[in-house]
Parts: C-alpha cells; structure tokens; sequence
C-alpha cells in the first residue's frame, strides 16, 4: 500500500510539473502549450484503460507523460494552415498521382513544407480502393517521414486508416 500510494503522489506531481511548465510557455508557443495539455490528457485516458491494479496508476503516468511529449512536439511543429495545406495536397496526389510521384507543399507564412508520395495502390477486402503512401514533413529544420495507408471513401474524399 505505501508502494501505491508514493506512485499517486509521483502522478500528480508529474501532471502538475508538465501543467505549469505548459503553462509557463502559453505567452510564447499557444499551439505547443495546447498540445502538450490535450496530449496530457488523452495520454492518461488511455493509460487508464490499459492498466489493472497497481499497473494501471503506472498505466496513467505513462500515459500522460508520452501524451503531453507528443503532444507538446505536434503542436510546437505544426499550426493549423500547416495541417490544412498538408491535407489538401494529399487528398490531391492519392487521387490523381501516380504511384512514386512525390508532390510537394509549403506554407510561406510558417516556413514550413512537406511531400507526399503514394507506393501502392490496391482494392481492400472490402472493395475500397487503398493507397499506402509515405510523407516527409519539413519543420524548423527537422525532417519527419511517416508511411501509413488511406482508403476512398463513398463521397469520393480519402481517409488515413494508419
């Protein structure tokens, strides 16, 4: 029991270190601070769900610690006219390119750009047409690269399924 409740008062000092430090940069970076914060928070939901027991308190500090980092590094990287010109141009090349062309975005604003590359085209099990595809996010000098899978949709527009 001392062993459960030391973890409880670890949590909470850890959400509340990650809170004020959030809040202590909300004047310079509002898009890193509300990051870091719905991180936080959908971090510990999950951990909440994945633990049992003694595991499940270990469960949410390790949720809500990886939730607010990711969070935190998502909102500090992208704003929103940067999701937003990311996700037209790859709407546009899973509909229109061919696989193993790359089409590229930037926003002037931010600095900020990406590509967007669809490698394999192929009807799903459930006769939707599917694209796996790889995109590389440049920020502040960083770059990120991330492969996934998008499937059409009935009203014609693409979702990431991964």
């Amino acid at each position: 029991m001392p062993r459960r409740n030391q973890l409880k008062k670890l949590s909470v000092v850890l959400l509340l270190a990650t809170t004020l430090t959030a809040c202590e940069s909300a004047q310079n970076a509002p898009k890193q601070t509300v990051g870091t914060l719905l991180g936080a928070g959908t971090g510990a939901l999950v951990g909440s769900q994945v633990g049992g027991g003694k595991g499940k308190l270990v469960a949410v500090v390790i949720g809500t610690l990886g939730g607010a980092f990711l969070g935190s590094q998502i909102g500090k990287s992208l704003d929103t006219a940067d999701r937003l010109m990311m996700e037209k141009n790859a709407q546009s090349t899973l509909e229109y390119s061919k696989v193993g062309t790359s089409t590229a975005w930037k926003n002037p604003d931010s600095g900020n750009s990406g590509t967007f590359r669809p490698t394999r085209t192929y009807a799903a099990n459930s006769g939707e047409t599917c694209r796996e595809y790889e995109s590389t996010i440049y920020v502040d000098g960083r770059e990120e690269t991330a492969t996934g899978r998008a499937c059409r949709q009935p009203d014609g527009t693409w979702k990431i399924a991964n």
